[in-house]
């Protein structure tokens, strides 16, 4: 027993070393990088800088006609409005295959699975979204987010709603309860731990995605936060402080979302895993 605890105790510890390393150092770099002057901040040290220059913050927000704050706005409409999409169908979709068992939902249930696996086909999809004329649109930005993050949400909800007892819907069936007002009154409520893990789990995917609003929603009015640094690149490439603060208010607010609500994030999580 106590070999265990001392195992366990050396595991602890090379695991906050490792995410030390992985996850703060890198952050520490860009910050104080990003509070250096021009020629200190190339140099790509990470001692201190001599001076704090916040400023670095201002002229990057102010850049482009102050783009960031554009892109931020974009960003965040597109995550709201992705993980409302998410909610509704991801829940009824996996309320509806936990609960039935017939044909056509194990057909249903591996096509959910595939899309686990399988990327998406760029060039076909433009292609499909030009035909329908939803190409830059921002509905068609949505519809991708939503699309890509589907899977991964209906198997959230399948699992969390494995755990609620079928006496519930029993009851509520004698009771005359419909089934559409069995879901939005009885199961739905139930849901709220994993949906506060869909939101946050989606919300930091969909905010830091790059590769989606690159293809689907070009265009300088359409940026959003991610693709502000691919913009910026160009400009700032022998600025490195400029380039670092931009990552810094790029990074930052997913980054207190997440240490935040991280204990959600675990709990609802689990919650789903075991039956029973």
């Amino acid at each position: 027993m106590k070999k265990r605890r001392i195992v366990l105790w050396i595991g602890d510890i090379i695991g906050c070393i490792t995410a030390f390393c992985v996850f703060i150092i890198p952050f520490l770099f860009m910050l104080v990088n990003a509070l250096k002057d021009r020629k200190a901040a190339n140099k790509l040290s990470i001692s201190l800088p001599e001076e704090f220059m916040w400023e670095n913050f201002w002229e990057v927000i102010q850049t482009r006609n102050f783009q960031i704050l554009t892109a931020f706005k974009n960003s965040a409409l597109i995550t709201l409005a992705s993980l409302v999409v998410l909610i509704f169908l991801g829940s009824m979709a996996g309320y509806v295959i936990q609960r039935r068992s017939d044909r056509v939902v194990k057909i249903a249930n591996i096509c959910i699975m595939i899309g686990l696996m399988l990327p998406p086909a760029i060039l076909p999809t433009i292609k499909l979204l030009q035909l329908t004329h939803l190409y830059k649109t921002f509905a068609s930005i949505v519809i991708m987010e939503a699309v890509m993050e589907l899977p991964f949400t209906i198997m959230l909800y399948r699992g969390f709603i494995s755990t609620i007892p079928n006496e519930l819907e029993e009851a509520a069936c004698i009771d005359g309860c419909s089934r559409w007002g069995m879901f939005s009154k009885i199961i739905f409520p139930l849901l709220k731990p994993i949906t506060a893990t869909v939101i946050i789990l989606n919300a930091v995917t969909i905010f830091n995605d790059f590769s989606t609003p690159l293809y689907f929603y070009p265009g300088a009015d359409n940026a959003t936060v991610q693709l502000t640094l691919y913009n910026f690149i160009g400009q700032f490439s022998s600025s490195y402080n400029l380039l670092f603060a931009d990552v810094v208010l790029i990074v930052l607010p997913m980054l207190v979302l997440f240490i935040i609500f991280n204990r959600r994030i675990v709990s609802g999580m689990v919650a789903g895993s075991v039956k029973g």
